[in-house]
């Protein structure tokens, strides 16, 4: 009986601890933090007050308030005085909402509630951009992935640019030595595409499924009214030969298991609907369903997405159906903030993987690289 009391007791001192300290935790000020990078105007401002060109959105920015009379920001390593800022943008870095508490105190139940107590998820989802929402401009792209993923775009004047990829819009790692060099005018685009056949001599164990692109020529439409579909039409021009394509079977392909490569030929008509959405404040970013070459495909893109003080890309696409290959899925996720300086904001770096049937049988991982994103250029 004595036992059961003492049990009551206990458990009433702990919840009487536990509401002290969220009671403390509500009425306290948070004077030392990271600000989230969740909102791209506030970052730009500060930075363009400090002269720093060209500003990052992403920038990581500590926000030092413990001394009254030596209140700092630290900016990609660099300190300023808070007295430097305009008021008003004084004002806004102290009632920043999205506020990462560098003071924490550290349990041992840290390492496991604090990366939850970290995430903001307020600002999920948001408008796009006026650049991804324009058809004539949404070409423009300051990110070259080293394996598919969206064109790395370059403007010659608005609406006028070009445009380079490796790897397919929606191929994983190693898959294909497929390249694309395209030319846009309002909208438009004309380009070649080509392939690299070291792309696909990497691996050892479980080299199929693969694309294979021979060269051709490519045209190119988004419709405009918003950046929400694309046709395009694809032709080969100079085929493998059949010499080639038998190697290609017999070093690319399972036939005992019906496993077999795809090899462009003929002409394709592909399209994409889209929309462009920012998750986790992403510089950029798109939902979409699509049909190239004759598979389908299905995923999400987003540049720069800011989580529980950590910036990085994300990449997922589905293609459930094929002609000529199985099934595959691709997953891309690399990490910002690797390297110091201009390196900061440019590299991003993380796997790559694809899963689908193995050469057993079953489902597994058939490809794993490390991805690298460039980013040319610190701001959109």
């Amino acid at each position: 009986m004595k036992f059961k009391y003492l049990l009551i007791l206990l458990v009433l001192l702990l919840v009487g601890i536990t509401s002290k300290t969220k009671a403390q935790d509500e009425t306290e000020r948070i004077v030392y933090y990271q600000m989230e990078p969740l909102d791209d105007s506030l970052f730009v401002k500060i930075q363009e007050e400090m002269f720093i060109d060209p500003p990052d959105p992403k920038a990581e920015i500590i926000v030092d308030l413990r001394d009254p009379n030596n209140q700092t920001l630290t900016i990609k390593g660099a300190l300023y005085p808070l007295l430097a800022f305009s008021p008003e943008t004084r004002a806004k870095i102290v009632a920043y909402p999205f506020k990462l508490d560098l003071q924490n105190n550290i349990t041992y139940s840290s390492v496991f509630t604090s990366v939850f107590q970290k995430m903001k998820f307020k600002k999920v989802l948001q408008p796009p951009t006026k650049t991804q929402i324009s058809s004539s401009l949404a070409y423009i792209n300051p990110y070259l992935e080293l394996f598919g993923g969206e064109r790395f775009g370059i403007p010659i004047k608005k609406d006028i640019g070009l445009s380079f990829g490796l790897g397919t819009p929606y191929s994983g790692p190693l898959e294909t030595g497929f390249i694309e060099a395209n030319f846009h005018l309002l909208g438009f685009k004309v380009g070649l595409f080509s392939n690299i056949d070291a792309f696909t001599t990497f691996r050892e164990v479980n080299n199929f499924n693969n694309l294979y692109a021979a060269q051709g020529v490519q045209v190119g439409y988004v419709v405009p009214f918003g950046n929400f579909f694309e046709i395009g039409y694809q032709k080969v021009t100079k085929e493998y030969s059949p010499e080639k394509v038998n190697q290609i079977l017999q070093q690319n392909g399972l036939a005992e298991l019906n496993y077999y490569p795809k090899i462009m030929q003929g002409s394709y008509v592909n399209w994409e609907f889209r929309y462009p959405v920012r998750v986790f404040g992403a510089t950029r970013g798109k939902f979409y369903v699509a049909k190239y070459m004759n598979e389908w495909h299905f995923g999400y893109m987003g540049r720069e997405l800011s989580l529980a003080g950590s910036t990085f890309d994300l990449r997922i696409d589905a293609m459930p159906s094929s002609p000529d290959r199985n099934p595959q899925y691709v997953l891309d996720l690399t990490v910002q903030k690797i390297l110091e300086s201009w390196g900061f904001s440019a590299f991003s770096l993380g796997p790559a993987v694809i899963f689908t049937r193995t050469s057993t049988g079953g489902f597994g991982v058939t490809s794993m690289f490390l991805n690298l994103r460039i980013k040319v250029g610190t701001s959109l």
